[in-house]
């Protein structure tokens, strides 16, 4: 951590309804072992702003084995677009290699979809997240009823542990899905090809389907189970204590 004093409660109330741009400039500020999570979806708008306030800035996103193509060219586009550090995490390929075995590849189906994505996304997350003090994401809590108590920046009760505390920040947490194209559009900003034809949140291809209008964007992923499930571990423990 950079600054050994940091008031955390303090800086919630600072950043409360602050802009992306002045939450990325704290958060650069106040922390130097800091990345930035990129899931190839519409939080290139974090990497468009982040790039501009810091060139060289460290981008991570999780590649599951089960992104659509479209997702896997986009990620290449964005790595030759902008200055970052742009670094590819995979999964365990034991541990992926025994569920596939025992379960075969569309457990999620029968299983729910928690144990597939804990080791495809969870655990690969939570080995880099191990080697940082701070990360920042893209999640909005106009996304789920699930991330409405989302704050700008918060303590990560998911990842963090009494010895090494870990803080998230949410620069977008804010904004709308209006708002967020509206960057992107007037920007210029490269986006995945997937959006063209009815995706809005993207995710694995068994996982993730077309929305139909009108319905909410989280509608196309996990469209078999309650939306109460329809988180996949990396946020879950922040969003049940509120952030």
């Amino acid at each position: 951590m950079s600054d050994p004093s940091f008031d955390l409660a303090g800086l919630q109330t600072e950043l409360s309804g602050a802009s992306p741009r002045a939450i990325l400039k704290a958060a650069f500020a106040r922390f130097e072992n800091i990345a930035i999570s990129f899931s190839g979806a519409e939080d290139v708008a974090l990497v468009d702003l982040a790039s501009r306030l810091k060139p060289g800035v460290r981008v991570f996103t999780l590649d599951t084995g089960r992104l659509y193509p479209e997702t896997y060219r986009f990620i290449e586009t964005v790595r030759e677009r902008y200055d970052i550090r742009l670094e590819v995490l995979c999964p365990d390929a034991v541990a992926l290699s025994r569920l596939v075995d025992e379960k075969g590849l569309f457990s999620f189906y029968r299983d729910g979809h928690h144990e597939c994505c804990g080791i495809r996304k969870v655990e690969p997350l939570k080995r880099r997240l191990a080697t940082l003090d701070a990360w920042i994401t893209g999640q909005r809590r106009d996304q789920n009823p699930t991330r409405a108590e989302v704050r700008e920046v918060e303590l990560d009760s998911s990842f963090s542990s009494p010895e090494k505390p870990l803080y998230k920040f949410n620069p977008l947490a804010g904004w709308s899905s209006s708002q967020v194209w509206n960057y992107l559009s007037a920007g210029e900003v490269p986006t995945n090809e997937l959006h063209l034809k009815g995706y809005v949140s993207i995710g694995c291809e068994p996982c993730t389907r077309p929305v139909l209008p009108h319905q909410h964007e989280r509608e196309g992923r996990w469209w078999w189970e309650e939306a109460a499930e329809k988180e996949c571990g990396l946020h879950a423990g922040n969003l049940e204590n509120g952030g």
